[in-house]
């Protein structure tokens, strides 16, 4: 943990559960909850140390004898729009973006649904109804927005992609996003991450947080392509990844 922790700060530890990143490992989590008036700077202060937001908890994994979830964050100012990436700006020179408060509906839920039944089959979010995902949007006790993300400006035109989003001190926080999954030459969770890194730049901030990063899933590969990419290394603070 870190000495920087409240003295008053419950910690809790969640019961071992199969790794949904590593088959046959189990994973265990630290977590406490965000509440009261005090509940931003601690959100702030431990997601400096690597924990991540869900609802009114916050997090960091604890599993015993591995170490394999790092959590990432890429330096907006010294990130280079390479051809691949600019390659996906121009795919995508008809999406339109707004900032909206944190509120669930239907429109979104449908594609959170459909993105999950593409990506994420048999995974626990797949069971989750409209109130669990209104609770996931709305239960927050820090400033969050929901950036969506649309073909045209008409607002009838269709929603294609959503990221959920909690603004800090130095930068944004990617908590949860998900897209059309029709659109796989778009590159959207691509473009989900240059438009934070767009919107960090332009509010004169400094990181996109990524969450946690697993070197060896299949399924995280992307974030370690956005360079560069900085890891919390516990006592050691954040380090560059060469």
């Amino acid at each position: 943990m870190t000495d920087q922790t409240p003295e008053n700060t419950q910690l809790f530890l969640t019961a071992p559960m199969p790794c949904p990143y590593l088959p046959g490992k189990q994973e265990r989590k630290l977590f406490t909850h965000l509440t009261g008036r005090r509940a931003s700077a601690l959100h702030a202060l431990l997601s400096d140390n690597g924990f991540r937001r869900s609802q009114n908890l916050i997090y960091r994994p604890a599993c015993e004898g591995c170490a394999a979830c790092q959590s990432v964050r890429i330096v907006a100012g010294d990130f280079e729009t390479t051809g691949r990436y600019r390659r996906i700006l121009r795919l995508n020179e008809d999406v339109e973006v707004a900032v909206k408060p944190p509120r669930a509906t239907s429109e979104q839920f449908a594609l959170f649904k459909r993105y999950l039944e593409s990506r994420h089959t048999g995974g626990g979010m797949t069971t989750m109804n409209f109130v669990d995902y209104e609770y996931m949007v709305e239960d927050t006790p820090v400033q969050t927005v929901l950036v969506e993300y649309r073909l045209g400006s008409d607002p009838e035109k269709p929603l294609v992609a959503v990221a959920l989003t909690d603004v800090m001190p130095d930068g944004l926080s990617m908590v949860y996003s998900f897209f059309t999954p029709e659109f796989d030459k778009r590159g959207l969770g691509n473009l989900l991450i240059l438009d934070h890194i767009r919107q960090v730049r332009l509010a004169g901030l400094h990181y996109v947080y990524l969450g946690y990063w697993v070197q060896d899933s299949p399924k995280m590969a992307y974030k370690g392509q956005f360079r560069p990419l900085e890891v919390q290394r516990g006592p050691l603070g954040w380090r560059r990844l060469d």
